[in-house]
């Protein structure tokens, strides 16, 4: 049987409406539960793929600041 995650991590999401996409990853991070990450990296793809070159670097920035910080 081939699942794909980001598949399943989309259909789960299509009609969800931006509080409860925002409530599903403020409960993930908040859980600290690695079964999440799958999902939020699917996330975070989705938001690479729709950023332009600027915002890519402003996101980079912030991960590079998140990881210095910890």
């Amino acid at each position: 049987m081939n699942i794909s995650i980001r598949d399943y991590i989309k259909d789960n999401f299509k009609n969800s409406d931006e509080k409860e996409i925002r409530d599903s990853i403020e409960s993930s991070l908040k859980e600290n539960a690695e079964e999440t990450l799958p999902g939020m990296g699917v996330f975070f793809e989705m938001v690479w793929q729709n950023s332009k070159e600027e915002e890519r670097k402003n996101i980079i920035q912030y991960i590079k600041k998140g990881v210095n910080n910890n």
